[in-house]
């Protein structure tokens, strides 16, 4: 029903605006699916790029609000970027679908799949849907790894190379720049969390494993007992146990996700729930990756020095 919602205004929308007269863009028009990829489509591209992000900061990756309007800016889109390993599985195709445009379309240079070339952790040996939302292709969070950060963005450069050559030696040099300072950031990081190698954290869902993997983290549990799974009174019972028994003393939310519970567990462990989005945007003054980053890292590191 939602499918056919959605194509009937886009039906609609696209036979209104097939009269009008459109100005010319001199930039290219990239569509991003969520903020993060937007914010570093908006470091390689600079001037040379207008883009938009369909998902809003504080809402779910996965189950992202499909609306009529975004299929007229996949319409118009020249270059779309997408996070891939099934992240907008259950949203973007019937938007895609709608939309019409070839210029994004699978395998195209304005097509443009962020896991492309990601070193993907926890792919199933095998896809049982009793397991969760578990998804086929490995866990889609990978961004908050940021050398996963400097693949994409070099494929980002490419791609927009491809659709607009004239600035490929801007998109180059920007990707320079770009990785220059995340080098810096990222020794930066690496040394404040230095001091808590081993820690363990609880995550409300497997969202920071990458994260986790990269720093030295361990995340001992999650409070869903399976992936898209709400938390079970037996499970949190079970997670509470384990937090004592460990000493783990931080639990990591994100905006769309059920913090009363969080609540819950950290009054019975003595730990601080950490509101961490990894979307900048969500929060005030935290409006790219670099902020986003900061962000996490402090404030995690912040939680970590803590004495119980």
């Amino acid at each position: 029903m939602k499918n056919m919602i959605l194509r009937r205004a886009a039906a609609a929308l696209l036979i209104a605006s097939s009269g009008a007269a459109f100005p010319f863009a001199a930039r290219i028009s990239v569509v991003a699916t969520t903020p993060d990829l937007a914010s570093l489509a908006r470091a390689i591209g600079g001037d040379a790029v207008d883009v938009k992000a369909l998902a809003k900061p504080t809402e779910d990756p996965h189950f992202v609000d499909a609306k009529p309007s975004h299929i007229v800016t996949l319409n118009r889109a020249d270059v779309l970027i997408e996070g891939g390993a099934e992240l907008e599985l259950g949203w973007l195709p019937p938007l895609l679908e709608s939309a019409r445009n070839d210029r994004i379309a699978a395998g195209a240079p304005g097509r443009i799949v962020a896991s492309q070339g990601i070193r993907m952790i926890e792919i199933p040996a095998t896809f049982d849907r009793s397991r969760g939302d578990v998804h086929s292709l490995g866990n889609p969070h990978f961004l908050i790894d940021p050398l996963n950060v400097k693949i994409v963005v070099a494929q980002i450069a490419n791609h927009f190379a491809q659709v607009d050559p004239k600035s490929a030696e801007t998109f180059k040099a920007n990707v320079q720049k770009f990785s220059a300072t995340l080098d810096a950031k990222f020794a930066e990081w690496q040394r404040q969390l230095a001091p808590y190698k081993g820690a363990k954290i609880v995550t409300y869902h497997r969202d920071f494993v990458y994260f986790a993997q990269r720093f030295g983290l361990e995340v001992l549990e999650t409070l869903e007992p399976k992936p898209g799974i709400a938390p079970s009174p037996a499970h949190l019972a079970k997670v509470i146990s384990k937090m004592q028994a460990e000493k783990a003393r931080v639990i990591i939310v994100q905006p769309y996700q059920n913090r009363k519970t969080a609540e819950t567990v950290a009054r019975q462990t003595n730990a601080a729930v950490l509101d961490i989005p990894q979307q900048p945007g969500a929060i005030k003054n935290v409006s790219d990756y670099f902020q986003m980053m900061d962000y996490l890292v402090t404030t995690l590191a912040n939680a970590l020095g803590e004495k119980p």
